[in-house]
């Protein structure tokens, strides 16, 4: 299974770090990072160097060094990402809330197993434009008092059963 993962408009450094030491235990191909979603440093960072560090210090507190073992890319513009993934044959595939939602496990991936997760900022979610874009939303049920779970537990979550999604159909 091919797994990318794109992450839109997260605040949090510490969720960030998070959904990367995530992303690199389930094997995630590449991260994403739009909007104003901090990366850790990247090759030809143009942000001024006390600014890229202490981002990338911040986001190390969580990701513990897979900031180091994934591929991150930039974009501040998501429409090009998701024009490339859906050129690239990806299924764009949207974890939220939504009237328009399957629960997560009665998700079936596509044969192709090329998945694009994207995952939206912290306390607004995934704005309904993008919505509109995804050719799936994918959300979690809850059991408690809550309505959700924050973002990087939601992100640990989904990439389990896509992960064992994936498995099932190729055996």
């Amino acid at each position: 299974m091919q797994l990318v993962v794109i992450l839109h408009n997260i605040r949090s450094t510490h969720n960030v770090g998070s959904i990367l030491r995530s992303c690199d235990g389930f094997g995630v191909e590449k991260i994403y990072c739009t909007g104003y979603t901090p990366y850790p440093t990247l090759p030809d960072d143009k942000r001024l160097p006390h600014l890229r560090n202490k981002i990338t210090k911040q986001i190390h507190k969580t990701a513990l060094g897979a900031e180091t073992t994934l591929q991150v890319i930039q974009s501040d513009e998501i429409s090009s990402v998701i024009d490339r993934l859906k050129s690239d044959k990806f299924e764009l595939v949207a974890l939220e809330q939504s009237p328009r939602a399957i629960m997560l496990p009665d998700y079936v991936p596509p044969a192709a197993q090329k998945i694009a997760l994207l995952l939206g900022e912290e306390v607004h979610g995934t704005p309904s434009e993008l919505l509109a874009l995804c050719d799936e939303i994918l959300e979690i049920p809850m059991c408690g008092k809550k309505e959700s779970f924050n973002v990087s537990v939601a992100t640990g979550i989904a990439l389990y059963e896509l992960v064992m999604h994936g498995a099932k159909q190729v055996n």
